[in-house]
């Protein structure tokens, strides 16, 4: 992607390919209770390859000017910020203030990673 900084390529890849695992990991939780588990993982795993399928570029471009602790930071502070609205809007759950405690966390885990020192 031309022009894009690498950081911003890897932040929006990594964005699409979370999507796919969250619904992957626990969108079958409210469609699909009623269903064979084995059909379930088999459903998951074709969601997951579409996951994969963005989620192995998106680190292959963020390794090229990212250390590894700084892919993995950020891929788990996108899997959350992901996550949250996804249990709020699609599965219904109720919002918490722990919820805003954890993104502070966050908050502090990416400064440590990505600070220069």
């Amino acid at each position: 992607m031309p022009n894009i900084p690498v950081w911003l390529q890897t932040a929006l890849l990594l964005s699409v390919s979370n999507i796919f695992m969250t619904f992957a990991w626990y969108g079958h939780l409210k469609h699909l209770q009623h269903k064979h588990w084995f059909l379930v993982v088999l459903i998951s795993w074709g969601i997951a390859f579409f996951e994969y399928i963005v989620q192995v570029p998106a680190n292959r471009i963020g390794a090229t000017a990212l250390a590894l602790p700084q892919l993995k930071v950020m891929q788990e502070v996108i899997s959350l910020a992901v996550f949250v609205p996804f249990a709020l809007f699609f599965m219904g759950q109720p919002i918490k203030l722990d919820y805003l405690w954890a993104a502070l966390c966050l908050c502090g885990a990416v400064y440590f990673i990505f600070r220069q020192g």
